[in-house]
């Protein structure tokens, strides 16, 4: 006996009312097991899987890619039934994704399942230079589907999908990024519903014209959307200003250089610079105490605790991490914990704790070669170290020219708060902290 279940908006977070649906992982009428996920959705913080409340089938979708939800809202539903999930072995006797009923009434031929793929006269065999035969059983409907039509070698796509599956949203976030790629004419008699030269998904649209420019029209995230309110609002509301020093990374370089292969046979992990600046940070916010302050409404928030924030750029935008209690840290549970954080980034699995709070943040614009910025606060929060490429310069030390491997610290504060005083004293405090990094290990 069947039974219907509702696949609903679970809560997000501490001041996280709404989201926006960022795809769907199955479609109509696909099998599902319980607890598999079904959707993503996008908050302006992180985005989350919602997964299935039982196993059965994806009976109906309310909410498409790109619709805004509210926390308690219902999804879709899930028709509860006894579904064979059979996983894929080497030799596989049947398909074990049943086909969902077609959306349209127009009947088109398609190709019977069965392991020697016979091919019927009146339907083309896809033309394609990778052998696609063997593997033509092992995904659902959909995902074969979008396969076969963009003529697609699935081992260059990156699953995302339960136990490494491959998904329908894998294949369009491929095809996002490779707007050339087109339908092959030898499909075309069986895709009469399709042209060559223009194609639509869901919300993003690409257009080739015969002159072969191309324009493309995506959607804000919620997250981009979110990222962008906050930076124009903390322009709007703080007195932002910015001040700047240099550093002298030799002996650091020169401490990493000594030290890092025993380090990382020692910890299990490298040993990077982020450690240094996180400790040098923790050293001049406990120096400098204002600079680990808020405002709020007429009255000032002084924190005794060192969360920093590391900005990282993730494949859904730009995040800030909190590494906790990072004055309790040693320099091996830093870069771990850095490293951890960094790889959920990367992986979209970024939970909501991992994001919130945050005293002072630190951001690393020199892996990406710049030279010089000026960072922007992330509100509340009162200051912001802009860190940058490190860069051989001619410097005089000692009266004599030197070459030295040398860094621009940019330093961002809100001005209502903290005076000028006040933050060149805390920039100083991180430049000797980094070149005499013996020193500050002595508390000298």
């Amino acid at each position: 006996m069947s039974q219907q279940l509702e696949i609903k908006v679970p809560t997000l977070g501490e001041s996280v009312t709404e989201a926006t649906v960022a795809r769907w992982l199955k479609e109509i009428g696909e099998p599902v097991k319980a607890d598999e996920p079904l959707v993503e959705l996008e908050t302006d913080k992180v985005t989350l899987e919602v997964p299935a409340p039982s196993s059965g089938v994806l009976e109906s979708i309310f909410s498409n890619r790109g619709s805004a939800v509210k926390i308690g809202g219902v999804l879709g539903m899930v028709r509860a039934v006894e579904v064979q999930m059979t996983s894929v072995k080497p030799k596989i006797q049947e398909n074990p994704f049943p086909t969902p009923q077609p959306k349209h009434t127009e009947t088109k031929p398609s190709i019977p399942h069965s392991t020697s793929l016979p091919v019927s006269p009146s339907i083309p065999a896809p033309a394609s230079v990778h052998d696609f035969s063997s593997s033509l059983l092992e995904y659902p409907p959909s995902v074969q589907k979008l396969l076969n039509d963009y003529n697609l070698d699935p081992s260059l796509i990156m699953p995302t999908g339960k136990g490494g599956r491959l998904t329908k949203g894998d294949i369009l976030d491929y095809l996002e990024q490779n707007p050339r790629l087109e339908i092959p004419s030898q499909n075309l008699s069986s895709q009469p519903d399709l042209e060559v030269k223009e194609w639509n998904y869901e919300e993003e649209t690409v257009t080739e014209s015969s002159d072969e420019r191309l324009e493309k029209r995506i959607p804000l995230s919620r997250l981009r959307q979110r990222v962008a309110e906050r930076l124009k609002d903390a322009q709007n509301t703080a007195a932002i200003l910015t001040t700047f020093n240099e550093v002298d990374m030799s002996a650091v370089m020169d401490l990493r250089a000594r030290y890092k292969d025993v380090f990382e046979k020692k910890h299990g992990v490298k040993l990077g610079f982020m450690s240094f600046f996180v400790k040098a940070c923790v050293h001049a916010l406990k120096e400098i105490p204002m600079m680990n302050s808020q405002i709020e409404g007429d009255e000032i928030v002084h924190k005794n605790y060192y969360d920093i924030g590391i900005a990282v750029s993730a494949p859904q935008g730009l995040v800030v991490p909190v590494l906790r209690d990072a004055d309790h840290l040693s320099y091996a549970q830093v870069e771990k914990t850095i490293t951890a954080l960094g790889q959920k980034a990367k992986e979209n699995k970024l939970e909501m704790t991992d994001l919130s709070g945050g005293t002072f943040t630190i951001s690393n614009g020199g892996i990406f070669g710049s030279l010089l910025s000026t960072p922007i606060l992330n509100p509340p929060q009162s200051g912001i170290l802009g860190m940058h490429k490190i860069q051989d310069r001619p410097v005089v030390v000692n009266g004599k020219i030197e070459i030295r491997p040398m860094m621009y610290l940019a330093l961002s504060y809100d001005h209502r708060l903290i005076d000028g005083r006040e933050a060149v004293t805390f920039l100083v405090q991180i430049k000797e902290c980094i070149e005499n990094p013996g020193r500050f290990l002595l508390n000298l």
